[in-house]
């Protein structure tokens, strides 16, 4: 934040979690077409970044920009992988001649031995013939936006013009199969298809066919269009368990289709049962698969449950880059590309301190936690309740988290015994 003095440099100076320079690794987000979209989906939380005081703006990413972003993001990372990853708003919006120039100059600046991946996050409604010949061609991975079955999915996913987008999603499913293009499926889990995860699960795998299932919680505070997380006053915040602790109330902390707590750790719980019963071994569930990974004692698979963050930033269209793509406020801008490189921002004293603050602010209530190693105070943006003797920084989503871990961590540990014994080949 731009008020924050500097850290200490005997804790911050060496940012061990993020490795030294010669194993920098880290990710950007791209936002080509800023926040841009032909849709208006209800819970969108990037939509307003275009009227965001001081925020970036409406605009789209120049070739010059682009060109400047991919050069210095592949020098910046020293690790054998650079992934690219097209957001936005709608990325598609930037146009697929500006996609072809992106592999133009990923080619240009590629280092020997070093693997150029890129990922597509979209609504799957502009998609055509040509745009999967594309993806094809190029190995890119999609990642295609459904909220689950039509009455789910179009309860807030819909057009400007407030039309439902199921058919579209599942007409770009359909195209991306027969064109060999990968894709994966992110679901937004609010409150509208929280209480039904078994509707959502079995479409998803059963009629989309999906094999790779993202689940995100929708978890806005209602002031979240002006207010930057963790600027709001502590003492306003309410208490775990409060109504107004949960959607609906009159004086609730968050938007009316947040998803609500306990709905939440049942549609974690459900899930879970079933990917455990019909689908373990045969497809990837991203909270699932995590769990059993740490039970591993490998690294989190998702930001969320590590210990740290702040490996993920986002770069929008006029090349300013934020401390992370749900982070697009004035306070988190950390600076522009065309003043100084990826590297130095990401490893700069204040995104790392960025980064260990997720730890370090956690409350006691938290580190008194028996699941503490499995959640870690999720996401810092979702910490907006007390604890119960009053102590700020509570996750909004804790009742849900303690529900699904104290259900599926004893189960995670004995996948993770058996893979650990299994004979390697």
């Amino acid at each position: 934040m731009p008020d924050t003095p500097a850290p200490p440099p005997d804790k911050y100076h060496v940012p061990q979690w993020l490795g030294d320079r010669a194993t920098r690794r880290f990710h950007v987000m791209a936002k080509p077409q800023g926040s841009a979209c032909h849709l208006d989906c209800t819970y969108c939380f990037y939509l307003s970044k275009r009227t965001l005081p001081d925020g970036p703006g409406p605009g789209r990413m120049s070739e010059d920009l682009l060109e400047r972003f991919v050069r210095d993001y592949i020098a910046s990372v020293t690790g054998d992988q650079v992934v690219f990853s097209w957001q936005g708003g709608e990325p598609m919006l930037r146009g697929l001649d500006f996609y072809r120039r992106v592999v133009e100059l990923q080619a240009k600046y590629a280092k020997p031995g070093q693997r150029i991946e890129n990922d597509l996050q979209t609504s799957g409604t502009l998609l055509d013939d040509e745009w999967a010949e594309f993806l094809k061609r190029h190995g890119w991975l999609v990642g295609l936006s459904i909220d689950g079955p039509r009455e789910l999915h179009d309860m807030y996913r819909i057009s400007k013009k407030g039309e439902p987008t199921f058919d579209e999603v599942v007409a770009a499913a359909q195209l991306l199969r027969r064109h060999g293009v990968p894709f994966n499926t992110l679901t937004c889990v609010h409150r509208g298809n929280a209480r039904k995860p078994l509707d959502v699960y079995r479409f998803l795998r059963r009629e989309l066919g999906s094999t790779y299932l993202q689940f995100t919680p929708i978890v806005e505070p209602r002031d979240f269009e002006l207010v930057a997380p963790g600027t709001w006053d502590p003492k306003q915040a309410p208490i775990v368990g409060s109504p107004q602790a949960r959607p609906g109330h009159p004086q609730s902390v968050v938007t009316d289709w947040s998803v609500a707590p306990d709905d939440y750790g049942y549609f974690l719980c459900k899930v879970w049962d079933e990917w455990l019963a019909r689908d373990y071994g045969k497809v990837l569930v991203n909270f699932a698969e995590t769990l059993v990974a740490q039970h591993l004692g490998l690294p989190s698979q998702m930001c969320v449950f590590s210990e740290h963050c702040g490996k993920g930033v986002a770069i929008e269209h006029d090349g300013s880059i934020y401390s992370c793509d749900h982070f697009v406020y004035p306070e988190y801008k950390i600076g522009n590309i065309e003043e100084q490189s990826l590297g130095d921002l990401v490893f700069s004293p204040r995104q790392v301190k960025f980064g260990y603050d997720k730890a370090d602010t956690l409350p006691q209530y938290c580190r008194r936690c028996p699941h503490l190693t499995d959640c870690w105070g999720e996401c810092p943006k979702n910490r907006l309740l007390r604890t119960p003797d009053g102590e700020p920084g509570l996750n909004y989503l804790c009742p849900a988290f303690k529900t699904f871990f104290a259900h599926a961590a004893p189960t995670a540990e004995r996948l993770a015994r058996q893979i650990g014994a299994a004979p390697r080949m």
